[in-house]
This record gives structure tokens, sequence and C-alpha cells, in this order.
């Protein structure tokens, strides 16, 4: 096993290190999308007529990604088989040689840590949930250069609904139980997908195998002439010479940190921090789901206090060059529209803006989250994060799993939840098999088990009583 990069608490991080990963994608998937697409045209010429000359790489693209939408459970990976027999015999085998290339774990794995992970996720249950667009995502946008890939994947401040959904449809197989490690989970199978999914997207921007991408490809225009997302990032162009490869091994690294690391730091900041045995146990199983991503080794981290440092490093060094023009204040701005929409009450509608502000700081600066809501809603939330630590201590007392805290976010969870997950009118429609398992969860979250009855009456009062099953397809409660 390797040690995590450079020992960070003991020696700092390498820079020289982290410099060279901004040129080191992932050549597993990287190769698998070069098969499928094969050698882009790139002369000269008008961005319709090379859209035209390329039609087949596109049809090729699309019809891995049909038979990748396929991929539902990890059991069937190694025996994997395209559905459609008129699917093109290299593109077949490119897909059945990767997923059983990329599908094993690692041997470091440790399956009751992970276990151990899936159980806190799910003790958490809606809490969860907020802390990862409240605070994960929003972290996610701070790098200039994963918030520019972002925003080229679709324009998608435009789309927020797509990228909360497509991360929830990451998140949700990776930690629900048994989604790592039993042939009926779906965490290694959703995995894989994003991995080639990001090859697939390296490959367009570059027009080509990263190996092979000159210094600098020259966008292509009118971008207003497609609305496809695989014409808009063939279209997009990139500077490899001074921002590195698109979707590069540091930014694939920052961004599992935010959904691991970043989550254990703000249950920290709300009073509701685990023991360093059930942080490592986090990290572990994150740890293990980047390595199927095809993150390095050295680029995790083990303890807190490594990611801490990790985490700053590679934050730092993305806020190093001020980006032009700075595409994060809408992506961060759109992430908080979409779930403010979801909240009727008023006064509360401001709270995912005012909780973003609260756990990220000077990340939440930097996405445009200025926590400037009106007087009413600010007054409200501060008076009731004020008092969550002096509430909760008289309260244990009597109820020693008491957390105001935890009552807070269940109910700022169901809403985002219940409207941005579960409706099913909405862009990116979550899949059967994973949404029929979230609902299932959602029937197990519907009470808080730690709480007293009269706290859960207060939680049914602010959501719905009952069961928090979806009533009806396509539709939220």
């Amino acid at each position: 096993m390797n040690p995590p990069l450079d020992s960070p608490s003991a020696g700092g991080v390498d820079d020289r290190h982290l410099d060279a990963m901004q040129f080191a994608a992932d050549p597993l998937a990287d190769a698998t999308a070069a098969r499928i697409i094969g050698t882009w045209t790139v002369a000269d010429g008008a961005f319709g007529d090379l859209i035209t000359a390329n039609a087949g790489r596109f049809a090729r693209i699309a019809s891995a990604n049909r038979a990748m939408a396929g991929w539902s459970h990890n059991g069937p990976l190694q025996s994997w088989e395209p559905p459609d027999r008129s699917m093109e015999p290299d593109v077949a085998s490119a897909l059945a040689d990767y997923v059983r290339a990329a599908a094993a774990l690692p041997a470091w794995a440790d399956r009751a840590r992970i276990e151990r992970a899936e159980a806190l996720f799910f003790d958490d249950g809606p809490l969860s949930c907020i802390l990862l667009f409240c605070a994960s995502l929003p972290e996610c946008y701070v790098v200039p250069d994963l918030a520019d890939v972002l925003h080229a994947a679709g324009q998608l401040e435009q789309h927020t609904d797509y990228r909360v959904r497509s991360t929830a449809a990451m998140i949700f197989p990776v930690m629900m139980r048994g989604g790592l490690t039993q042939p009926d989970g779906g965490g290694i199978a959703q995995i894989l997908k994003v991995r080639l999914i990001h090859a697939t997207i390296r490959n367009l921007i570059l027009r080509g195998r990263p190996e092979d991408a000159a210094d600098v490809v020259g966008p292509l225009t009118p971008l207003s002439a497609t609305t496809q997302m695989s014409h808009t990032l063939f279209a997009h162009g990139w500077n490899v010479r001074e921002r590195g490869l698109p979707c590069n091994q540091e930014e694939l690294a920052y961004t599992l940190l935010t959904f691991s690391y970043v989550y254990l730091r703000s249950l920290r900041q709300l009073g509701l921090g685990l023991s360093r045995q059930d942080e490592e146990a986090y990290l572990h199983c994150w740890n293990v789901a980047a390595h199927v991503l095809g993150v390095r080794r050295e680029l995790m981290a083990d303890t807190m206090a490594d990611a801490a440092v990790l985490f700053a490093a590679m934050q730092a060094r993305g806020r190093a060059t001020p980006p032009i023009p700075d595409v994060r204040p809408r992506l961060g701005q759109a992430l908080i529209a979409t779930m403010s929409q979801s909240i009727r009450v008023p006064v509360v509608r401001h709270f995912p803006e005012l909780m973003t502000y609260r756990l990220c700081g000077e990340s939440a600066r930097d996405v445009g989250v200025t926590g400037e809501a009106p007087w009413a809603a600010r007054l409200l939330f501060a008076a009731i994060m004020a008092s969550t630590r002096v509430v909760d201590s008289v309260m244990r007392l009597g109820w020693p799993d008491f957390s105001l805290s935890r009552l807070v976010t269940r109910v700022l969870g169901y809403h985002v939840m219940a409207t941005v997950l579960l409706d099913q009118t909405r862009p990116l429609k979550l899949p059967d098999h994973l949404l029929n398992r979230i609902d299932d969860t959602m029937t197990d979250w519907s009470d808080d088990r730690r709480a007293p009855r009269w706290v859960n009456a207060i939680e049914d009062a602010l959501t719905i009583a009952g069961s928090w099953r979806r009533r009806h397809a396509g539709s939220h409660r």
C-alpha cells in the first residue's frame, strides 16, 4: 500500500508532484474512450462541417452511453455483454475489456470499514444529503478549471438539477449497503460509468487521446450552433500548457475529498463530529471508491489531519490564478436557487444559502454565495445555530441523542431530496433500480430513531407525517 501523498501531516504537500498530476489522466479509461471513438477529423472547416464529418464518432459515443446505462449492479460486470447486438464489435469489446479490468476492489480495501461507513451515511440520512449539497458541491466549484469543465459540460448553471441528480446517482449507489462490496450493490457499476464519462469528456475537449493533445486546443465557433453536450465539449477548446488536462488526477482527487473530508468537516462544524475511527472508516470507503474511479493511491488521505492539509493545498493551488471569465458564481448561485425552490416556507427558503455560507466560508464567497438573505431568515438561522450547542447540551441530559442540528438539517434534506432527487419530471431521470432503492431508504429515514417522539412530531409538521416514500412516480410529497 502506498502512503498518503508525501505524509502531508508531517512534511507538507509535494507541489511538484501535484504539478505533474495536472498532466496525468487515466490510462485505462482514456485508452477505452479512444477505442470507442476512434480518430477525430479536425481539419480546418466550419463547425457544422466538422460535426458532420465526425457524425460516426459521435454516434459511437451515444451507443456506448446507451450500453453503460444498463450497468446497474456490480455482479454482472465481469461477464457483461452488450444487450444491443447491432453495436459495433470494437465498441462492444472496448467496453467489455474495460469493465473486466476496472471492476475489482484494491487489495487494501477493508470491508468492515466500508460497511461502517455505509452505516454512518444511512444513520444520518437526510443530514448526509444536505451536507453534500450545501458543502461538498459548492467546494467542487471552487477550483476554476474543474468549474470550467462543469460549465462546459452542458452549461450546467442552466441545468443545475442535472448536476445535483448526477452527483446523487453516484453517491447513493456507493454509500448504500453493499454498494462497493456486494454483487447486488450498484456502487462499482455507477463509478465505472462516471470514470468512462470523464475519459470521454477529455477526449472530446482535447479532440483525441491526452498523450497526443496539442499545447493549445483552439475553440471552434459558433458554439451556439449546437445544443448537444458532446458537440459543445468538442468545440470548447483547452489550454493544456497552462491548465493541465481536463478532469486530471489532481482534480479527481480533490472532488473525492469533497465527498469525504468536506462531509466529515461539516459534521464537526455542526457539533455532530464522529469518532476518529468512524471518520477514518468514512475516508477509507471513499478512498476505495476513488481507486475504482481511477485516482492514484498517493493522492488519497487516510486521516482527517492529512485530508485537511491535502485539501487546503489543492484548493489554494486552484485559487492561485484568478479565472477569466469566472463561471464559478453562476454555478454556485444556480445550485442555491435549485435547493431554495424546493422549500415552500418563505423564511426557511434561504436556509440552504445560509447553511452553505456557514459550512464553506471563503469557498462560499468564491462561488457567489454571500449569505445576504433577508434579515428575518438570517436572524432565525443565526438563532438556531447559536443556540444549538447550548440546547443540545441541556436536552441531552434527558435525551442523550437529542440534536437540534440534526433536526434542522433533516428537514432541509427532506425537502431537497423529495423535490430535486425524487421528482422524475426533472432532467436526468434516475434509473428505476436506483430510484426504488432511494425510495426504500427514504422510508427508513422517515423518523429520526435517535430523537424523542416530540421531536419527530415537530419534524413531521415541517416535512410530512408518516412515510417519506414517494406517493406516486413523477411527483414529490
